[in-house]
């Protein structure tokens, strides 16, 4: 159910009306990399450039948090999240929260046919 849901950054849908405002929803995760992966990244720390166990770390992290925002929105009755944005920052510099947040709303198709835009 949770994978139905619409998410989107701005503050609408395209093509549908939000009827119902469920309110504030957000996913929250807190992860930290082990050892090993902080030991390779510290490696590559020296070298500079990407570390991708970084980079894998905060995209999983991302998707969870999403997800959770996903569920939660789900059990406030919306069908979609509009507005959604992250926040991201570190804890005890050993662990990383991420989170995702927006609007639960319920949306339903728009059948009204839309006005054209009159540049004058």
């Amino acid at each position: 159910m949770a994978e139905d849901i619409i998410i989107v950054s701005t503050p609408y849908v395209t093509g549908y009306k939000i009827t119902k405002t469920c309110g504030f929803t957000w996913g929250l995760i807190v992860r930290s990399r082990g050892l090993g992966g902080n030991l390779v990244a510290g490696l590559r720390t020296i070298a500079g450039g990407e570390i991708h166990e970084y980079t894998e770390l905060l995209n999983q992290a991302r998707h969870q948090a999403v997800n959770r925002m996903k569920e939660q929105a789900v059990t406030m009755g919306a069908n979609a999240v509009i507005s959604v944005a992250f926040d991201s920052s570190e804890l005890a510099q050993s662990m990383t929260e991420v989170l995702a947040y927006g609007t639960a709303v319920f949306i339903e198709k728009d059948t009204q046919p839309s006005s054209p835009v009159r540049l004058e």
